[in-house]
């Protein structure tokens, strides 16, 4: 069930749009009689869920409490199981919220999971993530970055916090003398060097533009022979070498990035279902066609086709 929503998410038009002729309030008794009847009707969570934009489930969700004096997130957190019960819980809950609840679940317990932070402040624009550091603030009465501090260290840590200040130029400019000056810089601190100073790397990775650091890459390619992506992995180690070569990725292709995961998640040793269902429910507005698209590109299958075996399996 949980991976029909996925794949139901998956092909709408590539990714989820608003419903023309949408009904807040016949949408919400519907659910409420899928939900509140003998035995929950998961066809009809999956087919409203999953076919309604985000900002159309809030209005259900205001409905759904208007009538019955209940959250339908709490309802179908009673009412449904699993991973399937996560995926719904996901497809209700605002944006910025899930991406506070993702980087809660990444710090909470015994042990931070390095690998969900990493995919959230390397793939997110700094839009996204303050608007997660004010849904976190909210949640927790706390500042994002001060919790941030206490679970990393060291150079991985410095990384994460400035990504977490949000504080990339955003400018669509592309100034090529400071390409090649920082692809320079670059080449100079790792490559050419006994030691790599790995406080420019951090710098220039953290805040310059996407654009700006794509020419970068040209630049630093033409000059050294290598990609920095291969640099980077040749000269650093550990939470610090991954973080860096996810933002490498991220500024060649976000949603190649996504696809990868989401490639690892279902193809590594243990499938991760809570990757699956954050990237596929938080990319479904903005970039899911893409994500398909590099997906086949890259692997020579469909993301629908892969998830759809899963859930055979």
């Amino acid at each position: 069930k949980a991976n029909r929503a996925l794949t139901n998410i998956s092909t709408v038009h590539g990714t989820v749009k608003e419903k023309p002729g949408f009904n807040a309030g016949e949408d919400a008794a519907a659910l409420r009689k899928a939900i509140e009847g003998i035995g929950t009707t998961e066809k009809t969570l999956i087919d409203i869920l999953t076919q309604r934009s985000n900002a159309q489930r809030q209005l259900i969700c205001k409905a759904y409490q208007d009538a019955t004096g209940r959250t339908l997130c709490d309802d179908l957190e009673g009412d449904t199981h699993g991973h399937f019960e996560d995926i719904l819980v996901a497809l209700v809950t605002p944006p910025a919220k899930f991406d506070c609840q993702e980087f809660i679940r990444a710090i909470k317990g015994a042990g931070t999971n390095e690998s969900i932070l990493i995919e959230l402040f390397a793939s997110r624009s700094n839009h996204q993530i303050k608007a997660m550091c004010d849904a976190y603030l909210a949640e927790t009465g706390r500042a994002l970055i001060h919790d941030l501090k206490s679970e990393v260290s060291g150079d991985f840590e410095k990384t994460l916090l400035i990504l977490a200040e949000g504080k990339r130029v955003e400018s669509t400019n592309v100034d090529v003398a400071k390409a090649k000056e920082d692809a320079k810089i670059l080449y100079e601190a790792g490559e050419k060097k006994w030691g790599t100073d790995e406080s420019k790397f951090i710098d220039i990775l953290c805040h310059r533009s996407v654009p700006q650091l794509r020419q970068t890459l040209v630049e630093y390619k033409s000059l050294s022979g290598k990609t920095l992506q291969e640099s980077i992995e040749r000269e650093m180690s550990g939470r610090l070498e991954e973080i860096l070569v996810a933002i490498v990725k991220c500024v060649k292709s976000v949603p190649a990035y996504l696809a990868e995961r989401l490639y690892k998640s279902m193809k590594g040793a243990g499938t991760t279902e809570s990757t699956l269902t954050r990237i596929i429910v938080s990319r479904s507005e903005l970039d899911l066609q893409e994500i398909k698209a590099e997906y086949k590109k890259l692997f020579g299958t469909s993301l629908y086709s892969d998830i759809e075996v899963r859930s055979i399996k």
